[in-house]
């Protein structure tokens, strides 16, 4: 079987239309024109699509877009917090080399000389453009200029709108307290809200709109276009006809509102992020019937982004530019919806770290595919300069996916690896390093200067929604050892081997 792709190249020539054989696979590395890219971003949004088996959701622009090009079943965000989860993908670095693990950090801070994703797309001759949200840019955070041809438009609404954690505490020291990520006082509103109002009259449907402007603006000339919707994060408020999609007899609790079994507590969250807001208890669990209304207004958010993705899209073809353009969209980490007791993200558990991801390449044979292989964000950079011929730095964490998009069945990477900075009780800051196997998920907890070790360990083949920590069973401790002698190996260990 023969498997035929087309990439970009700026400039043919005869070397381009040799034929490359990798295993039974040839490939066509040549094009009329570069590709273009339309790099789209949803804040806060997990895996819980139609096209991932949920369709009780609404989403029907991104199902088709999956049906268009290959969907990953198994990708992983480097940290599941906003910033670090970002700054990672567009650097293709992993949280551990940005030394980015807060909100309030900008990657530039300790790495001054770092090309992200759109900036080589700048430097390789293209038009780059940002819509809305790609960088974090609430919490103190700023953008990048050096990533972009003309400044960012983010849209209506200023850091106030949006944050990802709860206030900081008070200081006398003004230097201090300029670190600290500057977070909204939400306590006079709801978590959810569903207006009656067109898509246009919320901040998503501008940048939509501001997007489809912009296609129109760029479309004939090379482009790499990142448009970042912001819903479903917190608050979930979406236009009302999001909402009447659905039914509250049809939602459901989470299925394991609880700790898993032996998990140390500290490896959950507080939940801070929700709890900033009116009506939300400032501990505890939240209510049965609070928490449908939210998991009800969080389904309306992802609908409703879900319209905005398909109107750009729509804008897409409409100027003739699907044929030439990679399309690709992510989430930046997943999502709690009260699974394991608690809500958004924070955790190390596949709950959080696991998100979606969809691309679509012009020539691509295998659309409307699935692939089970691990991926991880920071495969996203060496990807997309693989496919339009561009030379990304040497020193990219990730490995390019190109060869799934060609076999969506091969074997690839053997871990995937994430990261979350914890304060482990009374042994002080530390990390949470998390690696997700084929089949289990390992946690190894430590503190700073601290030889001390605590572990979670989960069988997906027997557990897959991570209810009961087997790290401590003595019938475990073999394997227990294998895995962490793997995750001490680290992520280079773990890249396919061609």
């Amino acid at each position: 079987m023969k498997i035929t792709i087309q990439r970009c190249a700026r400039r043919p020539s005869l070397s381009h239309w040799l034929p490359l054989v990798l295993g039974t696979f040839s490939l066509q590395l040549w094009a009329a024109d570069p590709y273009n890219v339309l790099f789209l971003a949803v804040d806060d949004l997990r895996p819980e699509l139609g096209c991932y088996g949920r369709p009780l959701v609404k989403s029907p622009n991104i199902d088709r877009l999956a049906t268009q090009g290959l969907r990953f079943n198994r990708a992983y965000c480097q940290m599941a917090l906003c910033n670090p989860s970002r700054a990672s993908l567009l650097t293709g670095l992993r949280p551990e080399t940005l030394r980015v693990f807060d909100l309030a950090t900008h990657f530039r801070d300790l790495n001054p000389n770092v090309v992200t994703l759109p900036q080589a797309f700048k430097q390789g001759g293209y038009t780059s453009r940002s819509i809305g949200k790609i960088f974090h840019t609430t919490n103190g955070n700023h953008d990048d200029d050096q990533s972009w041809s003309e400044p960012p438009w983010r849209g209506p609404g200023g850091q106030a709108e949006e944050a990802d954690g709860p206030a900081p505490a008070k200081t006398k020291s003004k230097k201090k307290q300029a670190k600290k990520a500057v977070t909204a006082d939400h306590s006079n509103t709801l978590p959810y809200g569903a207006p009656v109002c067109e898509d246009d009259g919320l901040r998503d449907g501008q940048i939509a709109t501001q997007a489809m402007a912009v296609l129109n603006e760029i479309k004939d000339k090379p482009f790499f276009l990142a448009v970042g919707f912001h819903k479903p994060h917190l608050p979930f408020v979406s236009p009302k006809k999001y909402w009447d999609l659905y039914k509250v007899s049809e939602l459901k609790l989470a299925r394991n509102p609880f700790l898993p079994k032996d998990a140390p507590a500290f490896a959950s969250n507080d939940a801070s992020e929700l709890r900033r807001y009116k009506g939300v208890p400032d501990a505890g669990p939240i209510s049965d019937e609070a928490a449908l209304t939210l998991i009800h207004a969080y389904y309306a958010s992802v609908s409703y982004v879900d319209a905005q993705v398909g109107r750009v899209l729509a804008e897409l073809d409409r100027l003739g530019l699907r044929e030439k353009t990679i399309v690709i969209l992510w989430g930046d980490h997943g999502y709690q919806l009260g699974e394991h007791g608690t809500w958004t993200k924070r955790t190390n558990w596949e709950i959080a770290t696991r998100a979606p991801l969809v691309i679509s390449v012009p020539g691509q044979k295998a659309t409307g595919a699935t692939t089970e292989a691990l991926v991880e964000f920071v495969d996203i950079y060496p990807t997309l300069a693989e496919l339009c011929k561009l030379a990304p730095p040497k020193n990219l964490a990730g490995k390019s996916f190109v060869p799934l998009i060609e076999n969506p069945k091969r074997d690839w990477k053997t871990a995937a690896f994430s990261i979350y900075p914890k304060e482990i009780p009374g042994a002080g800051k530390g990390f949470g390093r998390a690696m997700r196997t084929s089949r289990y998920r390992l946690v190894e907890w430590s503190a700073d200067g601290s030889e001390d070790r605590i572990y979670e360990l989960y069988d997906h083949t027997t557990d897959p929604q991570e209810n009961v920590n087997i790290a401590n069973l003595p019938g475990s401790q073999e394997l227990l050892k294998k895995l962490v002698s793997q995750l001490r190996e680290g992520w280079q260990k773990a890249l396919p081997l061609n």
